[in-house]
């Protein structure tokens, strides 16, 4: 008789870049940390993230269709579906056909829209590609915006800061409106706090608040993403993983500007991974 299978597996669509700490190079350690099974998806492979002078990058598009095909063949389930940066118009709707195909009454499907950051479109990101984002958003039961993406989910006018609780409220409710079951806002500046902005359905909205801490890295939001994810399908309450995401990232930039790390190389998590090993 077959045993039932009880670790958590997790699917995880990323890129893979090799060296700068963001996609997959996060999510699959930070993910089995929290002790449970990362399966890459990956949409693309850089030796670098962009964020260097130059790079290679292979853009794995193509062979998206053809790696999931796999998948079903083997009839694999997941406990979630996790989907990060995805690189084209195409790629959206290969993990939208992904959802559809993988995702039962037990998935949980965590989407992570990257589209932007401090009030601008990545340049890879058209006016398309933010519309198909949003027709994603809606089979999330989990979205990750950060304060950008949000306010280009719901229509509004980005500003760095001096935002009202109610305007952070309604625009966190719009985003549930949309579809899914919960919404993190994050990286919300309010004058030495970060604030991240936690929203589930038939809930009161909820702050997360920290003192704003080091040097601004790239991949802190893969780090925050990743835990999100793995605790979500481990049954952890969203406003207890946010605070154990919010204090990770937190302590892994002040690690990272402690050790002299160039900011472009991320954060240095692995050197307090151990907390969440223990969580």
């Amino acid at each position: 008789m077959t045993k039932e299978y009880k670790q958590k597996k997790i699917a995880a669509i990323h890129d893979l870049s090799g060296y700068g700490r963001c996609s997959l190079t996060v999510a699959i350690p930070v993910i089995s940390a929290l002790k449970v099974q990362c399966c890459p998806v990956p949409t693309s492979i850089l030796s670098n993230h962009t964020g260097f002078s130059t790079c290679f990058f292979d853009d794995y598009t193509d062979k998206m269709p053809l790696y999931l095909e796999q998948w079903k063949k083997l009839n694999l389930d997941f406990d979630g579906i996790f989907t990060g940066f995805l690189g084209s118009a195409d790629q959206i709707e290969i993990v939208s056909d992904m959802i559809r195909d993988f995702k039962t009454a037990n998935t949980l499907v965590i989407i992570d829209p990257i589209m932007g950051d401090d009030g601008n479109t990545y340049q890879t990101y058209t006016k398309e590609m933010c519309s198909r984002m949003k027709t994603l958003v809606e089979s999330g039961d989990i979205v990750t915006p950060n304060l950008t993406e949000a306010c280009i989910l719901t229509g509004r006018q980005y500003r760095q800061e001096n935002w009202t609780r109610k305007e952070l409220t309604d625009m966190a409710e719009d985003i549930i409106s949309m579809g899914p079951h919960s919404a993190v806002i994050t990286g919300v500046r309010e004058g030495a706090f970060i604030t991240n902005v936690v929203a589930r359905k038939s809930s009161k909205v909820q702050f997360v608040r920290t003192l704003k801490a080091g040097r601004n890295r790239p991949g802190t939001g893969d780090v925050f993403s990743s835990i999100i994810a793995a605790q979500a399908v481990k049954g952890v309450p969203l406003q207890k993983s946010v605070k154990t995401a919010t204090d990770f990232v937190k302590q892994s930039i002040l690690v990272s500007d402690q050790l002299n790390v160039p900011t472009e190389n991320g954060v240095c998590f692995e050197e307090i991974l151990s907390l969440l090993i223990r969580q």
